[in-house]
């Protein structure tokens, strides 16, 4: 190897070294400042900076919401039925694919 390229690896070793000193030294300084924010005190203050509507809407605002219908009995049983086929048809299926744990050893 020549003196250039020696210069170059150098270099190139030098640049990286940099950079991870300074990457290590951001992450360190975003981690502590995180813990110098003010410790929560309840549930509400936490979940203030995450819902979209901080505050009550107004009278008249449209507002989305969600109504729940209940479904009488036929329905339930039907749909209680259909999940018990398809959780059996799952395991029939899982268990035509199990091999036993057989393993192919080949010398």
């Amino acid at each position: 190897m020549n003196d250039i390229w020696v210069f170059i690896y150098l270099m190139g070793f030098v640049a990286v070294f940099g950079m991870t000193c300074v990457y290590m030294f951001m992450m360190m300084r975003s981690t502590l400042s995180e813990f110098d924010k003010q410790p929560v005190k309840s549930y509400n203050n936490v979940m203030r900076a995450y819902t979209p509507h901080p505050e009550a809407p107004k009278d008249g605002e449209e507002v989305m919401g969600v109504t729940f219908k209940s479904c009488d009995l036929d329905e339930y049983n039907a749909l209680q039925a259909r999940i018990n086929e398809l959780k059996q048809k799952l395991e029939e299926d899982d268990d035509d694919d199990d091999d036993d744990g057989d393993i192919v050893v080949r010398v």
